[in-house]
């Protein structure tokens, strides 16, 4: 990684300069939204992910409200790794 100085301005970096920055402090998301992110966390079909999800496995990591699946993804592979 080039050392870059703090006080360069930012109209004066150059495009790669400015992608390793953006992407060295891209925070990751903490949480994924409905069986589409759980089947991603998990890497499985969807259909799976509904299967480990009405298993009861995950209850501690998924907050759900109607249609509405929000799941915590470090919980969530925590308890996976235990069962």
């Amino acid at each position: 990684m080039k050392e870059i100085d703090l006080d360069t301005p930012l109209w004066q970096l150059t495009v790669g300069e400015f992608l390793e920055i953006s992407n060295s402090s891209a925070i990751e998301k903490k949480y994924e939204y409905g069986l589409k992110g759980l089947a991603k966390i998990l890497g499985c079909s969807i259909s799976k992910a509904s299967e480990v999800k009405s298993s009861g496995v995950l209850d501690e990591a998924i907050i759900q409200k109607g249609n509405i699946i929000i799941i915590d993804k470090k919980k969530a592979l925590e308890l996976f790794a235990e069962k």
